[in-house]
């Protein structure tokens, strides 16, 4: 039986290569994707979710919904020096005219979140790889909704080694800490996906010419647009490597064995300064029990296989 899950998602160049991860992979069956401000602002959001439905094109239309254009406090940040002004990374698309491979939900990302718990309880699997104002939302809506979601995959935070938006903080946590504090207090069944492992699974100039360009796919040709692989070149226009962060929380859902993890307590930094955003690891206390599961090791070339393989459905 292939899990459900729904995947909220800031639809960045990594969103849109774990949504591809997602829908070609047979062990899931997405339900849903959601939208959230992050990497860029929400329109953007939404337009790239349904430009990476085009050029995947599901065989089963997954319900989209609009989420929060705005953390709970402070005001928004985006990553367009990462993922470009589209966020996309200018990837080109085909759109047909009047083709749609979704099915638009009429209200919010919160409640379509715990409508669908209610409706499939202990079913779903909530996959959030953007910040957590929408997961905060539906929380604080519908907290018994909440807690009929089979388990929360997130990737976020940096637990055990720097951050990627300042030395101590990752971006998705760092966008809207006070969401992330929510989630990690609420006492749902969490599977955290850090930097401490996402750092260790990245697309090289090597991969990408052993493994995505051979394959003369629509999907391939993406991998390479959206990164700014260079091919004249053999090289990626910025940076060495190209993370592959949220394939990664996907890849967890396909197979939890990828990755070791360890039951930790987790706090978010609130106060301002140097450490705003900081994931931290705290001392387990005295009654107050975690159900905060952290990676802390993965299996990065089989990952990698995993997420290479799937490029060619």
């Amino acid at each position: 039986m292939a899990r459900k899950v729904i995947i909220d998602c800031d639809a960045g160049v990594d969103d849109a290569l774990a949504l591809i991860l997602a829908f070609h992979s047979p062990e899931l069956h997405v339900q849903a994707v959601t939208g959230v401000n992050g990497n860029v602002s929400l329109p953007q959001v939404f337009e790239n979710i349904q430009r990476v439905l085009s050029l995947i094109q599901p065989s089963c239309k997954p319900l989209i919904a609009k989420g929060a254009g705005e953390p709970l406090r402070g005001k928004a940040v985006h990553a367009h020096s990462v993922h470009g002004e589209d966020g996309l990374g200018g990837a080109l698309i085909d759109r047909k005219e009047g083709e749609k491979w979704w099915e638009m939900f009429p209200r919010s990302a919160d409640e379509l979140i715990t409508e669908m718990a209610r409706m499939l309880p202990d079913e779903i699997e909530l996959i959030a790889i953007g910040p957590l104002t929408n997961l905060a939302l539906a929380i604080q809506k519908d907290p018994e909704g909440m807690k009929k979601l089979r388990e929360v995959v997130i990737m976020g935070g940096s637990v055990r080694t720097k951050g990627n938006i300042t030395p101590y903080a990752e971006f998705n946590v760092f966008t809207d800490p006070l969401a992330a504090k929510l989630v990690f207090q609420t006492g749902l069944p969490v599977t955290l996906v850090p930097l401490d492992v996402t750092h260790r699974v990245f697309l090289t100039a090597h991969s990408v010419e052993e493994r995505v360009r051979p394959l003369h796919n629509r999907f391939s040709r993406f991998v390479m647009e959206a990164t700014g692989y260079d091919s004249a070149a053999r090289r990626f226009r910025k940076g060495e490597v190209k993370y592959l962060h949220d394939p990664l929380a996907v890849g967890v859902v396909i197979n939890p064995d990828l990755v070791k993890k360890e039951r930790l307590l987790i706090d978010v930094e609130m106060e301002e300064g140097e450490h705003y955003g900081q994931t931290r690891e705290i001392p387990k206390m005295a009654g107050r029990d975690s159900k905060i599961d952290v990676c802390q090791d993965v299996k990065s070339e089989k990952f990698l296989d995993l997420f290479l393989s799937r490029l060619n459905p």
